[in-house]
């Protein structure tokens, strides 16, 4: 099999949402639909109600919210007028939208969809750490890692961190995608570089 990180893929080209788009993002049910598009695939009004303990109107109307943006999009030719599927368009999106950070409330509804994102992240993480030990297999547990690290960089050390980071996910993204067969699952990525606060002097 090819190593996805010798590859050579698209430049990476991320939507940066504008303020209307973030509005519609900006709710708790949205964010975990728009997460569970992303993770899982095609999925129906009423799948995602099942996989959400919602009714199947709410998913549906928060669907159609999140599509009225092009948050997510209906799939062609599957489903019927009473069963439609919906999927999230592949590629990443940008949740710090430059001119919607120049006004307060453009960067409240931003800081409000990142809140609700990370949430989640954090929720996720958390239930396999307390499931995973139980109910996965010894192969499963083997391939997984949850580390922190901490370094002193410079900002371009920094940058160059993020991007070669960044450089490695889109690959397996890029070449795993679309993968099925036996033994595939979903499975998340994450990557957090940040600065910690400076500390005073304490001499």
């Amino acid at each position: 099999m090819t190593d996805p990180g010798t590859q050579k893929f698209p430049a990476r080209t991320d939507r940066v949402l504008d303020v209307g788009a973030l509005r519609a993002l900006a709710h708790p049910l949205r964010v975990r639909i728009f997460d569970m598009l992303s993770q899982y695939g095609p999925q129906t009004a009423s799948s995602l109600a099942e996989r959400l303990g919602e009714s199947s109107g709410a998913t549906s109307y928060h669907l159609r919210a999140l599509a009225k943006h092009e948050l997510i999009r209906e799939v062609e030719g599957r489903g019927t007028a009473r069963e439609r599927w919906w999927e999230r368009p592949a590629g990443g999106i940008e949740l710090t939208n430059p001119d919607a950070m120049r006004t307060p409330a453009g960067r409240a509804v931003s800081q409000m969809v990142m809140s609700e994102f990370l949430r989640n992240r954090h929720e996720q993480l958390a239930d396999f750490s307390e499931r995973g030990i139980d109910t996965e297999t010894a192969e499963w547990r083997d391939a997984v890692i949850i580390s922190t690290a901490n370094t002193r960089l410079t900002v371009d050390q920094t940058r160059e961190l993020s991007r070669s980071i960044q450089a490695l996910l889109d690959a397996a993204v890029h070449t795993y995608r679309d993968q099925t067969g036996e033994g595939v699952r979903p499975v998340t990525i994450r990557a957090d570089v940040f600065p910690l606060p400076e500390l005073g002097d304490e001499r």
